[in-house]
């Protein structure tokens, strides 16, 4: 079977892959024990110091924190290089998540910009998206926010009440609605909302944060995670 048919195969064809295809290696080679001992010193040099702080209400100091882990190339794994990322093994994000899940609610802060802040934007954003986003997002200098859940709507998405409707002009759309729990919220840069279009069609939209009608609610007052922001995203 030629390796071009592998990996077209569909259903079960994965089955008839060498194993490295499918599994982790028990045993992680040098260069991902590296990015663990990087992301371990991290936390205990430059998380760790500030946590109390944040927890206490500082949460601006997330920021800072972010850019030093995109100056370190934390934020960009799963960024493909020509959008400024380094588009690593899957087992690197799992090792780095490890590794912050010590760092308290700022691993919140890292989690929601990596994964659904980011990985959106890197599997289905448009050329000029990922060109315009990207970059800033793999290093730090924006912060991401994923705006889905509703007052009225959790996991049941289709539910949400927030609403587009095109401009006259048909340049652009308005957004109305309130978005609930977001993590980020209080210092996020750019804002993937989704709402429906004619009250049907669901989608989203990437919304930066200087964006007129654009407001949030006060920080929620949390029993935990009281390091991550958590706020209301008002679109009027």
């Amino acid at each position: 079977m030629t390796e071009e048919k592998k990996l077209w195969q569909k259903g079960g064809g994965w089955l008839l892959e060498a194993p490295e295809r499918v599994y982790t290696p028990e045993d992680f080679d040098e260069s991902v024990k590296e990015i663990a001992r990087t992301t371990r010193t991290f936390v205990e040099k430059e998380v760790l110091p500030l946590l109390e702080r944040m927890e206490h209400g500082e949460l601006e100091l997330n920021v800072p924190l972010m850019r030093k882990a995109g100056e370190l190339g934390l934020l960009g794994i799963d960024v493909p290089e020509e959008y400024g990322g380094l588009d690593l093994p899957k087992v690197i994000s799992t090792v780095v998540a490890e590794e912050l899940s010590g760092s308290g609610g700022f691993s919140v802060t890292y989690g929601a910009h990596t994964s659904i802040g980011t990985l959106p934007l890197v599997y289905f954003g448009t050329e000029e998206q990922k060109r315009k986003y990207l970059p800033k997002l793999a290093s730090g200098e924006w912060i991401a926010a994923y705006c889905l859940t509703e007052p009225g709507s959790g996991s049941d998405a289709l539910s949400a009440k927030t609403r587009a409707t095109l401009s006259e002009d048909g340049r652009y759309y308005i957004l109305n609605g309130v978005k609930q729990w977001i993590s980020n919220a209080g210092f996020a840069h750019l804002f993937t909302v989704f709402a429906k279009v004619d009250g049907e069609h669901f989608t989203a939209f990437l919304v930066e944060r200087d964006t007129p009608g654009l407001s949030f609610g006060p920080e929620e007052k949390k029993m935990g995670i009281k390091a991550s922001s958590t706020r209301q995203v008002i679109l009027e």
